[in-house]
């Protein structure tokens, strides 16, 4: 949905008749987690109340579940939620991603599932996944879906853990059929993200090898499919590059329709089972920093559609960024609520973004819920390029994370750091959010630098709803990145440039010691450009933030936890009288939420880390002020979303957790 240039508004429109039969998204149900994000809306909403506030500081650890021995080598950075049916919890494991049950109580494993894939699966691009979809007909049929490495749809008996051999050919569907261009390399193309079922459908997204410097122009879409649940065949195809004759092939100028790939659906997906509709958070497309081989707007990448799950047919859609080079596309699970806004019930999807937006929408309809604005943006200077001259403004919610850089934002602990800080940032580009990268080394000038980081703001934990409220809680990581682009090696790859990673490093660009390099990469961690090893802009580092989206104002913002060791220790610091404890760690908190408490941590995830980021924090948060009501040491940084379930009678909450060297492992917490 491209709206009109500059500054045009989208009105606020509402269905005129719409009266909820029931409230569609009330979170889990019976005590069990059947979907990633509890729902199928991604609430990660409980209305479990035996751990509350009262008790939450005699959590203990009820029971572990090492997953140090599943796969060829220990997986440190597993970001799986566990589903919970019946008692039973289901989820992967290692980077072969086995398929996991044990029993909820006692953590006892029941049976496990591998997939010998060999090359296919050995090459896979995207072995971390996040966990399984889970469907029943309603009486004895009940299957396990999964998503391999080697981009294989698998369907397991969920009391057995045996293939379904009803289900394509012997219980598997080979995924990279039906993609329109052959899949040239094992491993080109998978999934990170569970598939989500809708009714009888089997919706199944795709994940491709990060675009920071492309092999080439050319590369695999990344289309939506459905598939009959309880046969295999596919149904549907939802083609994200429009190709000749469809809606949206004009935004791909210059024939770029025919080579371009990626725009998969990397994130979790959503979808409402009592409209029958799915909601797809679409990535950008191949080059992820330069587009001058994809010339026009691009649709449907960098998009947020919804499809009738039946039929895969289009019932809106809305473009969050017009010919994305910033790599800020869709990356947060939709979130599905019935709120009140206006004194008008409205279903409504919220989309939370790696640029700190929220995107709201009446999710029947996609009209937006608050006005849109299509705004000027800055334009780029490099050769060949072309970008929108307007991105579309949500007016409301307003950012929950900073957006761009000023001096004013500059770390300023002392006079002397700040003035190092002064130095640093004249060395690089800013302007307004939605500023161009740069080619590297452009007039005395290094990289352009926004804020946040093309890996969020907020990125895969998203956020957690409270139904009963309508509140949001979104969890960020406000940090700065440096991003350029450099003339390509034309040995290397077809494309004329690509992102500018490692050209340089903080000891040699004049930012301090340590050697971190400045342009940023795919990686386990993000480098450092401030003074003297601290981050170049002030605190917060890491928060959480509670948006009402009934009236679309912010309620709350804590800080993440204390400032990290890296900063704590900072011999820069030594002597200044500095209160850190509510600086926040360079962490997207997981989120979790029950009747009575918000649950969060210090981390989630190594790959989306920022620098010095990583703590065994584990919070109970009071949810209507965002006080601290407990925190607890974990053995490890938390890596995957919190869930929580009830078998015999008792509460349980469980996380996965690792770190650098501590192979990771599901922690169980009850009280006694």
């Amino acid at each position: 949905m491209r709206l009109n240039p500059a500054c045009i508004l989208l009105s606020l429109i509402f269905p005129a008749t719409f009266v909820p039969s029931a409230l569609a998204q009330q979170g889990t149900k019976g005590g069990e987690w059947r979907f990633y994000g509890g729902d199928a809306g991604n609430t990660k909403y409980s209305p479990l109340d035996q751990i509350n506030a009262s008790n939450a500081k005699n959590l203990t650890i009820a029971w572990r579940w090492k997953a140090e021995n599943f796969g060829p080598r220990p997986d440190y950075n597993w970001e799986v939620t566990p589903l919970m049916v019946g008692g039973v919890l289901y989820f992967t494991a290692g980077s072969r991603r086995d398929v996991v049950a044990v029993d909820g109580a006692t953590g006892e494993t029941l049976w496990m599932y591998r997939l010998q894939e060999g090359e296919r699966g050995d090459r896979a691009v995207r072995t971390q996944n996040r966990g399984l979809a889970y469907w029943s007909d309603g009486k004895n049929d009940q299957r396990i879906i999964l998503i391999s490495p080697g981009f294989q749809l698998v369907a397991l008996d969920a009391k057995t853990g045996r293939p379904v051999p009803t289900f394509g050919k012997e219980g598997i569907v080979d995924l990279t059929e039906g993609l329109d261009r052959d899949v040239v390399k094992p491993g080109q193309i998978g999934s990170s993200s569970p598939a989500i079922v809708i009714k009888d459908t089997v919706v199944v997204g795709a994940a491709l090898l990060a675009g920071t410097a492309p092999a080439s122009k050319t590369n695999v879409p990344g289309y939506i499919r459905g598939f009959d649940v309880r046969t295999g065949k596919r149904t549907w195809t939802f083609k994200t590059v429009p190709q000749a004759g469809e809606e949206g092939n004009e935004t791909w100028e210059k024939d770029s329709w025919k080579y371009t790939g990626n725009t998969g659906a990397w994130a979790p997906l959503a979808g409402d089972e009592e409209l029958g509709y799915v909601y797809i958070p679409v990535e950008a497309p191949t080059g992820d920093f330069y587009g001058g081989h994809r010339p026009g707007d691009n649709l449907f990448s960098s998009s947020l559609v919804c499809l009738d799950a039946k039929t895969g047919k289009k019932v809106w859609h809305f473009q969050i960024i017009h010919h994305d080079i910033w790599d800020y596309e869709p990356s947060s699970p939709p979130i599905l609520a019935d709120v009140t806004v206006a004194g008008k019930k409205i279903k409504i999807v919220a989309l939370v973004t790696k640029f700190a937006h929220t995107f709201v929408f009446d999710r029947i309809t996609g009209k937006p819920v608050w006005p849109i604005v299509e705004t000027p943006v800055p334009q780029s200077d490099v050769p060949g390029e072309k970008t929108s001259p307007t991105q579309p403004i949500p007016t409301k919610p307003l950012p929950f994370d900073r957006q761009s850089i000023t001096v004013d934002d500059l770390v300023d602990f002392s006079p002397a750091i700040r003035a190092e800080a002064e130095k640093i940032l004249a060395k690089y580009r800013t302007g307004p959010l939605f500023l161009p990268p740069m080619v590297r080394d452009t007039d005395g000038k290094i990289a352009t630098l926004i804020l946040p980081h093309h890996t969020g703001g907020a990125n895969w934990p998203g956020g957690a709803l409270d139904p009963e409220t309508g509140i949001m809680y979104v969890s960020s990581l406000t940090n700065p990145d440096a991003l350029a682009v450099a003339a390509a090696d034309p040995k290397r790859t077809d494309m004329a440039y690509t992102g500018a990673v490692g050209g340089r490093t903080a000891a040699n660009s004049g930012s301090g010691p340590g050697g971190q390099p400045v342009l940023t990469g795919e990686g386990p961690s993000r480098p450092n450009i401030g003074p003297q090893g601290l981050p170049l802009i002030r605190p917060p580092w890491g928060r959480i933030t509670a948006i009402d989206l009934n009236s679309g104002d912010h309620v709350w913002m804590i800080a993440n936890g204390e400032a990290p060791d890296m900063v704590k220790n900072n011999p820069a610091l030594k002597g200044l009288n500095i209160d850190l404890s509510h600086a926040g760690k360079p962490e997207r908190s997981p989120l979790m939420v029950t009747k009575t408490l918000l649950f969060g941590a210090d981390g989630s995830g190594l790959f989306n880390a920022g620098p010095g980021g990583g703590g065994k924090i584990f919070r109970a948060i009071d949810k209507k002020t965002g006080a601290i009501v407990h925190e607890m040491a974990l053995p490890s940084s938390t890596t995957g979303i919190p869930m929580t379930y009830m078998v015999n009678d008792r509460q349980y909450i469980v996380v996965a957790v690792g770190a650098r060297g501590v192979p990771a492992e599901l922690i169980a917490l009850a009280v006694p």
